[in-house]
């Protein structure tokens, strides 16, 4: 269940994310639309996956800021990377954004697990 309100949340921050871009530049769209899917899994990890969670809300809310801090310096640095050095040098020249996006996205869905199930949402 985890897996799938990820993809769900990660969709959304996807999709946001080129939305976004028509009016900011990649780095800070990037950024904005984590925070958008970030709302989006919070609120339905908090319904769906994590619902025995004996956590506060206020608590959860907090732990779940600070775990995604670290994933969206993985997904930041991971996506700005690919884009502006890995790609480039290799010549990829078409949808490379989205691309590294994608990857970038990728990258922290284990470290999120494991920080939300024992910090975020965790049941003792």
């Amino acid at each position: 269940m985890f897996l799938f309100i990820g993809s769900i949340a990660a969709c959304i921050n996807f999709f946001s994310r080129i939305l976004y871009s028509e009016w900011m530049s990649f780095s800070l769209s990037i950024v904005l639309a984590y925070c958008t899917g970030m709302v989006t899994a919070f609120v339905l990890s908090k319904v769906f996956v994590f619902k025995d969670s004996k956590q506060a809300l206020g608590a959860s809310a907090f732990y779940y800021i600070l775990v995604n801090v670290v994933a969206i310096l993985q997904t930041w640095g991971i996506s700005m990377g690919l884009a502006n050095y890995v790609f480039p040098a290799f010549g990829l020249q078409m949808y490379t954004k989205e691309i590294a996006h994608a990857i970038g996205l990728t990258a922290p869905i284990f470290t999120s697990y494991l920080g939300h199930k024992y910090f975020s949402f965790r049941t003792r």
